[in-house]
């Protein structure tokens, strides 16, 4: 039988690891609007620079995010293959309680 401590901890390292894959998704987010948010200002400035500069930055840090994020939870999408197909590893969000 196990100590409530170990239950107490492992418990808290589950919530870190979901509040770490919750921080990331919005993460992903975020950065995903401000790409197609400047793709949208550039059709109409394609000429503005600094935009440009940013929209490459942002692009940039957001297929890092995502290769990081798939790396540590698995595909976000269909579109972003594994070595594996992992789709039915984890619980359905209604699953988990939280949809």
């Amino acid at each position: 039988m196990e100590c409530n401590e170990d239950i107490e901890n492992r418990n808290n390292c589950s919530n870190n690891n979901d509040n770490r894959r919750r921080e990331m998704i919005e993460q992903i987010k975020c950065l995903n609007f401000a790409v197609i948010e400047l793709g949208l200002y550039l059709d109409t400035h394609p000429e503005d620079q600094k935009a440009l500069c940013m929209h490459r930055e942002y692009c940039k840090q957001l297929k890092d995010l995502k290769d990081k994020y798939q790396k540590m939870y698995g595909p976000l999408s269909i579109y972003y293959p594994c070595n594996k197909w992992r789709w039915l590893e984890e619980p359905w969000p209604w699953e988990r309680g939280n949809y």
